[in-house]
């Protein structure tokens, strides 16, 4: 018979080696740089909302209504079933600058870090991607992600879901690009590796210094595979301020590898509070 202190090195033990190895795994499938990347070019968006479009019908949820499409239609969101919109924010080229968000695809991203169960994963390609038959509904990511992207899909009550821009990882899979950048029709959007979109960002600032002021994406949480290029300071088409440069996992993983102590540490005070109501001939609920 396994005594109780084993059963609890056991127990530590397991779940710490389990946390540990997805704490690797999600550290580096793959060279980063090599891996997908979108350029976003905020002074080129007419914010016609195409990609919007296109995002909702490859998810299955039907195209926008034909009085959303256009320049400045509606102040869009982020839900579940939209994965993608254009923001309208102040800007200095345009009454209204359009700002596309979606999932910024971090390269050490904090959701997959803090996910139990592994419902989301960083493949080697690039795409975060969220696995619905293995998530329990816990919602720790969209707690940690720092863009506010994760929605949970609160209208289902039998069997909620997580819903995010997958990057369009079936269609990365078939050499083709995310619809979103498939259908731009200015050139705003263009996928290649992060390396490369990298490189172009930089070319454009340096060739137009009096059109960009900010390339944003390159460094902040450990370097997003969405890069973007504006004519306006980050903060002041949206971005969160103040976000470090460092990798939230590493952040995370300081709270998450506690799990496991403080699950037995309840388990423990539990198991002493029943211990004391029976010597003491206290009653039993």
């Amino acid at each position: 018979m396994i005594s109780r202190r084993q059963f609890l090195q056991t127990t530590v033990t397991g779940a710490l080696a389990a946390l540990g190895a997805r704490r690797l795994f999600a550290e580096s499938p793959a060279d980063p740089n090599e891996c997908a990347g979108v350029l976003v070019d905020l002074t080129r968006c007419i914010g016609c909302r195409a990609c919007e479009n296109a995002c909702r019908v490859r998810a299955g949820f039907g195209p926008l209504p034909t009085a959303a499409i256009g320049y400045g239609a509606g102040e869009g969101r982020l839900s579940f079933r939209t994965r993608t919109f254009i923001d309208f924010r102040d800007g200095n080229l345009k009454p209204k600058q359009p700002v596309k968000r979606q999932c910024m695809h971090c390269l050490d991203p904090a959701c997959v870090s803090v996910c139990p169960v592994a419902a989301l994963e960083k493949t080697a390609a690039g795409p975060v991607v969220y696995h619905e038959n293995v998530c329990i509904g816990c919602r720790y990511c969209i707690l940690a992600c720092p863009f506010s992207v994760p929605k949970y899909e609160w209208d289902n009550a039998l069997m909620p879901r997580v819903g995010k821009c997958d990057f369009c990882a079936d269609r990365q899979a078939k050499g083709q690009s995310p619809a979103c950048v498939a259908t731009c029709p200015t050139g705003a959007l263009k996928f290649g590796t992060r390396r490369g979109v990298l490189q172009e960002a930089k070319a454009r600032v340096d060739s137009q210094p009096n059109r960009y002021t900010s390339i944003y994406g390159e460094d902040v949480v450990g370097g997003t595979s969405w890069i973007y290029l504006s004519d306006t300071a980050p903060e002041e088409v949206g971005f969160p301020r103040g976000l470090p440069k460092e990798p939230l996992p590493s952040l995370t993983w300081k709270a998450i590898s506690k799990l496991p102590f403080v699950i037995i540490g309840v388990g423990l005070i539990l198991s002493a509070v029943v211990r004391w109501r029976t010597r003491t001939g206290v009653e039993q609920p």
